[in-house]
């Protein structure tokens, strides 16, 4: 069985929404497209219905709200970036998705009526807050009896290929760097514990709580440049680790990211790095 450490990062450890702002643009263009087919399976394992109410919690530009709706739920996307919610406002205008819309609030304190949607999900994103019981307890709260709460998160940061590559690229230019801690993991991974994941869910006032380790995000990345503009995008923290070294530190880390790709290069087909999934749902 897993331990739960009861992860909660204290302020100065949260990215503002100013720095989620910051990288919207690139998550819309390099993150989120590679991210449909995990929010079409846990919209599956969920068993959301087209003309079900969906809310998604800690949404970004709508990976988990756009495939929503395209199966035909009514959605609400929710974020604290701004920016992110304009991304996402910005493709169901494009893609002409009725019955979705979108407001900039706190996962923690989601200005919503109890009792409100068939099925509240989160796709990277509660996985992410510093204090996820608070947020599960949430989106529990606005879950109409016999609803379903959906929760995507990664699992181990070892089983995250894109990650492992560049943070050894990464010690290729800066040999002192430690790695990640693990003693509380980042935010990123305090649920890549399926046992944790499954805990704070029945705690948060679900029952039939399962979660699915069978799944995996694919990554399809074709340079070290894509690589990098991938992890750049995907979260403030991979800027900030980058932000202190030279340029040439950066562009010997792209190199590096070039030969490390399998079946790189010299070939037209995208090298795929996977990740482990987490898919938690639960009936409240």
């Amino acid at each position: 069985m897993g331990t739960d450490t009861g992860t909660r990062a204290t302020h100065h450890e949260v990215d503002p929404p100013e720095a989620w702002d910051a990288i919207a643009a690139g998550y819309d263009q390099f993150v989120a497209p590679g991210e449909a087919p995990v929010a079409h399976a846990g919209l599956v394992l969920a068993g959301l219905e087209a003309g079900d109410r969906f809310l998604d919690v800690a949404a970004g530009p709508g990976g988990l709200s756009l495939p929503a709706a395209r199966l035909g739920a009514r959605v609400l996307a929710t974020d604290w970036s701004p920016a992110m919610i304009e991304r996402f406002t910005a493709r169901v205008r494009e893609e002409g998705l009725r019955d979705a819309e979108a407001r900039v609030m706190d996962a923690h304190a989601l200005d919503i009526e109890d009792d409100t949607f068939d099925v509240t999900g989160s796709q990277f994103g509660v996985m992410l807050v510093p204090d996820q019981p608070v947020a599960l307890r949430e989106m529990v709260r606005v879950t109409r009896p016999r609803g379903r709460v959906l929760v995507i998160a990664y699992g181990p940061p070892a089983e995250f290929e894109a990650l492992q590559f560049f943070i050894a690229a990464l010690r290729a230019v800066a040999p002192d760097f430690t790695g990640l801690p693990d003693d509380p993991p980042p935010l990123e991974f305090q649920v890549a514990d399926p046992d944790v994941l499954r805990r704070r869910m029945t705690d948060a006032g679900l029952r039939a709580v399962t979660v699915d380790t069978t799944h995996q995000e694919r990554i399809e990345i074709r340079s070290g440049r894509g690589l990098w503009e991938w992890m750049l995008s995907s979260n403030p923290i991979a800027g900030a680790i980058v932000g202190d070294l030279t340029a040439d530190q950066q562009a010997t880390m792209r190199r590096v990211l070039d030969g490390m790709l399998p079946g790189r290069p010299g070939t037209e087909s995208p090298a795929v790095l996977t990740a482990s999934l987490n898919i938690g749902v639960g009936t409240k």
